[in-house]
């Protein structure tokens, strides 16, 4: 099997992710790989509604210089793996990246670009319009260059004891002692 030598994590800055990043933090660490953690941010944070005197007389904005939108993507993302910092030291070599774009075409380009070997993603659990456009995950992984490691949270289980024989007979079974 070949050995991994770059893996891509992106995120969003959010819980779901952390387990992304935690699943790509151990196969960096176990295969020596280097980590790239990709952050794109958001084209809507480059806009800052304000108004005059704090009076609502009309909507101004303007928009933020993208270099501004950028140091303000990448000191959320140092924020983000901050408590993270010890499983990232067990790495060979972390980066992160900061893009402002579409979400999945920037991580497209950035695993062709980096020449990744593996993207590991953490997608939240379906929702019904998500389920009918399709998610981010469901893109990148149609699309990708690589293959993708999707990583979700496990749904809890629910207790089955004692209900697979009422299922496949139909009636509870009768022991020794019910007989007699």
């Amino acid at each position: 099997m070949k050995r991994l030598s770059k893996i891509l994590v992106p995120t969003d800055l959010s819980e779901k992710s952390v387990r992304a990043l935690h699943y790509g933090c151990w196969l960096a660490a176990e295969d020596k790989a280097a980590l790239v953690i990709l952050h794109v941010a958001n084209d809507l944070n480059a806009w800052e509604l304000y108004c005059e005197d704090l009076a609502i007389v009309g909507l101004d904005s303007k928009p933020w210089p993208l270099d501004r939108v950028l140091a303000e993507a990448s000191l959320d993302l140092t924020r983000y793996l901050e408590p993270h910092l010890n499983k990232l030291s067990s790495i060979p070599a972390a980066t992160k990246r900061v893009v402002l774009g579409s979400v999945t075409q920037q991580i497209l380009a950035v695993a062709e670009e980096e020449r990744a070997d593996l993207i590991v993603m953490s997608p939240g659990r379906r929702r019904a319009l998500k389920h009918l456009l399709g998610g981010v995950t469901e893109r990148v992984t149609r699309l990708s260059p690589c293959p993708v490691l999707s990583i979700t949270r496990p749904l809890p289980s629910k207790p089955w004891r004692g209900k697979t024989k009422s299922l496949l007979f139909g009636w509870p079974r009768q022991t020794a002692a019910d007989v007699g």
